[in-house]
Order: C-alpha cells, then sequence, then structure tokens
C-alpha cells in the first residue's frame, strides 16, 4: 500500500462516516494528508483528518479519530490503526503490503507513481527566453501530464541552444485567451550548456526555482558529493545486481520475510532488515513525492527524492545476493526483486527530469 493507496482509503473511512451520519455537518476533503509520523508518532504513516474535521463536526478530535478508525479496521493492507496525541491517526501496515508494492513499482516500470489526481485540468505555462525558465516549465509539464493533466508550454522566443539540453516548446509568443501561468525561476548566471545535457538539468532542478542553480563545480565529478552521479550510479548497481544474479541462476520474486526459510529456522531473532525496511519505505513514497511535485511545480522535489531512495539503495545492495559459500535462497530472490524495483523508480525519476539513466558508468 502506497501513501496515495493508504489517502484514498481514509478518505473513503470520511465518505462512511458522513455517509452514516457519524460526522454531521461535515464536508468530505477531496482529499487527506498521509505522511510519516513525526515525533511521538508510531506506526508507518499518520495522518491529521481528525483534527482538521473536529471543528465541523463539532467534536473532539479524538472522538472523530476514533470514529474513524472503526471504519479503518480491516482495510486491505492495514495491520494496526492507533490514535496517538491530540487525534492524530497512525498506520502500522500489514507485511504482504510490501510485496504487492514490489509488485506494483515492477508491473507498471517507470510510469509506476503516475496516476489522476489533476486529470481534466488543461493548464497553460509560458517562460521568457531563458534556459533554466525553458528547462523547468517543460518539466513540471511532464510532471503535471503524468498526473492526467493536459499542458502546454510557451515562451517568447525559442532558443535554438534549448535542444541540446532536451527541451522542446509548444508555441512562440503569448498565447490568446487567458493569460498563462508564467514560469520564473532565478536564472542561471554561467554557461551551463558546457556540463552536457544530464549535468545542466540536475543544475537548473535540484534546487528550488526561487534558489539559485546549482555551480558547475563537481557536478561532473564522480563522488558521493555530487548527487546526480549517486542517483545514477545507484541505478547503475541495481542494474549490474540484475546481471549478477542471472549469471548465478537467481530469479527477482519478492517474498515476506515469514516465507523465509532463516526466517522460519530462527523466527524473531532473525530480526527485521533495516537497509531493506528503510529502501521499501522511499519506493512506497514515491507516487506521493509525484503528485506533490506536480501540484506544487516543484521538480526539486523529485531530485531530492531520488537522492534518498539512492541512498537508501546503496545502504542496501551488499546483501543481495549470497556472498562466499552462501547458497542462493528465497532471501536473495526478495532482495534481487527489492533491487530492480529501486533501479526501476529511479530510472523512472530520472526520465521525468528529462536525464538518462544508464546502465553502466
Amino acid at each position: 500500500m502506497t501513501p496515495a493507496d493508504l489517502s484514498l482509503t481514509v478518505l473513503h473511512a470520511v465518505r462512511r462516516a458522513v455517509g452514516e451520519g457519524a460526522l454531521r455537518e461535515v464536508d468530505v476533503p477531496g482529499g487527506v494528508k498521509v505522511e510519516r509520523p513525526r515525533g511521538g508518532g508510531s506506526g508507518d504513516y499518520a495522518t491529521n483528518a481528525a483534527l482538521q474535521l473536529a471543528g465541523p463536526a463539532a467534536l473532539p478530535a479524538r472522538r472523530v479519530a476514533e470514529i474513524l478508525r472503526e471504519r479503518l479496521a480491516g482495510a486491505a493492507g492495514i495491520e494496526r490503526v492507533e490514535i496517538t496525541g491530540p487525534g492524530f491517526l497512525n498506520f502500522t501496515l500489514r507485511r504482504d503490503s510490501h510485496a504487492q508494492m514490489v509488485s506494483r513499482v515492477l508491473g507498471r516500470r517507470h510510469r509506476y507513481g503516475h496516476g489522476r489526481s489533476l486529470a481534466g485540468q488543461v493548464l497553460q505555462y509560458h517562460h521568457r527566453t531563458e534556459v533554466r525558465a525553458a528547462v523547468v516549465a517543460q518539466t513540471v509539464a511532464r510532471l503535471q501530464a503524468a498526473q492526467g493533466a493536459s499542458v502546454r508550454t510557451g515562451c517568447d522566443a525559442v532558443d535554438p541552444r534549448w535542444a541540446a539540453l532536451g527541451v522542446t516548446v509548444d508555441a512562440e509568443g503569448m498565447p490568446p485567451g487567458p493569460l498563462p501561468v508564467v514560469v520564473a525561476p532565478a536564472p542561471v548566471t554561467y554557461d551551463v550548456y558546457r556540463l552536457g545535457r544530464d549535468a545542466a538539468r540536475w543544475a537548473l532542478l535540484r534546487p528550488a526555482a526561487h534558489d539559485r542553480a546549482l555551480g558547475p563545480d563537481g557536478l561532473l565529478d564522480q563522488t558521493e558529493a555530487n548527487g546526480l552521479f549517486t542517483v545514477r550510479y545507484a541505478h547503475a548497481r541495481a542494474r549490474a545486481l540484475l546481471r549478477n544474479g542471472a549469471q548465478l541462476g537467481i530469479t527477482p520474486a519478492y517474498e515476506e520475510q515469514a516465507e523465509d526459510p532463516a526466517y522460519q529456522e530462527h523466527g524473531e531473532d532473525y530480526g527485521e532488515d533495516t537497509d531493506a525496511l528503510r529502501l521499501l519505505a522511499a519506493l512506497g513514497d514515491h507516487p506521493a513525492v509525484l503528485e506533490a511535485a506536480a501540484r506544487h511545480r516543484a521538480p526539486d522535489r523529485v531530485a531530492r527524492h531520488l537522492e534518498a531512495t539512492a541512498d537508501a539503495f546503496l545502504g542496501f545492495q551488499h546483501t543481495v545476493l549470497p556472498l562466499g559459500d552462501e547458497k542462493p535462497s528465497a532471501a536473495h530472490r526478495s532482495r534481487l526483486a527489492l533491487a530492480e524495483a529501486a533501479g526501476t523508480v529511479l530510472a523512472g525519476g530520472l526520465a521525468l527530469l528529462g536525464i538518462s539513466a544508464p546502465d553502466y558508468l
């Protein structure tokens, strides 16, 4: 279950509570925000929906939370719902939801995280003849199209050099009719073209639009200090693990820990693979990050999330394949499937930013 799935589940519980009269004088919200628990929270995700509905319902927030918890009990993918603080709902997901999520990533491939949250919206953007504005406008359009919107971009005049960075523009000049949204990030102050397409786009998209573009120093370095290299290296490592796994006869197939023979033998002493859980959390967050980046016109959110996902994968990668005389097991098949899912998410996110994801670095 992804955060987007969980948000829809909570929203369905709100609709049921309103329809059954348990929450009176309440308008069903258009959406429910689900995020990682903050300090004092518990579980995998949390929502403040009960606090937001308490005023209109004329009920204490904890009572609203209890009403919603009753209607969330037994929902697919949710193992436990707790109420914390003044009325936060905290969710612990079922372990088998991890398998469902990995299966969804591998089934949808680069379209994992694409959705329909902006379906029906027709959006028009206009930017000046400046390279960062052109790259940001195109990327925002791509992110919003991935959420179902119909988007067009225009500019004062097309600069032929933009083609080297993969930029396309739908129309020149100000369009007739309602004024479009103007995209005007802080302009780049150096010759970004000398970096090449991938590094240039990362330099322009990684910072928030109101911040200065990344400087050229270090963007071509193959070191951990270079976020672009880290993300692309993590993708290349995921692809290498698949190649090496194939040579060992290991086929990716995600199974829950309880199905692992080692877990069955050692029980609770087997413990949790914290690196795998961290990576699973990053992959589960991907759809919500893409939707938020599209809504807020913030490609930098995608870049930061890719860095976090790459970091989680690089901490996990060493456990994927057998070491020494270790024999391949169900655990290795699961880890290889998780590695494949990580590489798929990294490649899909980079594609939305217009950046390549090579299999070899």
